[in-house]
């Protein structure tokens, strides 16, 4: 019987950066990519930013969506994402 941790490799996450990368440039502005995959730090500022900003800070929720799309990136544990 395998647990669900079993089904990926040891050391990669079960998180898609496929999913979190989408999630970031449609919803960047509230960090929905980022809590997505566990970084919960980086997404609170995120949404604070967009809110402190009227909306203007979404574009570093774009930016960051398409770079993890690009060069992948960890989860809150520091795994790499997976493919």
């Amino acid at each position: 019987m395998t647990t669900p941790y079993q089904q990926y490799p040891q050391g990669v996450s079960d998180k898609s950066k496929v999913v979190a990368g989408i999630l970031q440039i449609l919803l960047g502005g509230f960090g929905a990519g980022r809590f997505y995959i566990g970084d919960t730090k980086t997404a609170v500022i995120q949404l604070v930013v967009s809110l402190v900003t009227c909306g203007f800070g979404a574009i570093w929720g774009l930016v960051d969506g398409i770079l993890l799309l690009v060069n992948g990136g960890v989860d809150g544990q520091g795994r790499p994402l997976r493919d």
